[in-house]
């Protein structure tokens, strides 16, 4: 049985890919307060606990509503 190793902080493109997103629309969800970024000197991460967050926060979609 093969581990994944996620890490623990996604630079942007890494969480972009991850959860196939665009980088637009990942620095939309920030400016709208719904994704948070962290600086460490010039370093922008995500943190995966926070990348998980967004993930819960995002709509249900109810059978047949599609």
């Amino acid at each position: 049985m093969q581990v994944i190793d996620i890490p623990e902080l996604f630079t942007v493109a890494d969480f972009c890919a991850r959860y196939s997103i665009g980088k637009t629309s990942a620095y939309r969800e920030v400016a709208a307060g719904r994704l948070k970024l962290r600086k460490y000197g010039t370093a922008t991460r995500i943190a995966r606990a926070d990348a998980e967050s967004w993930v819960a926060s995002l709509p249900v979609i109810e059978r047949g509503a599609a």
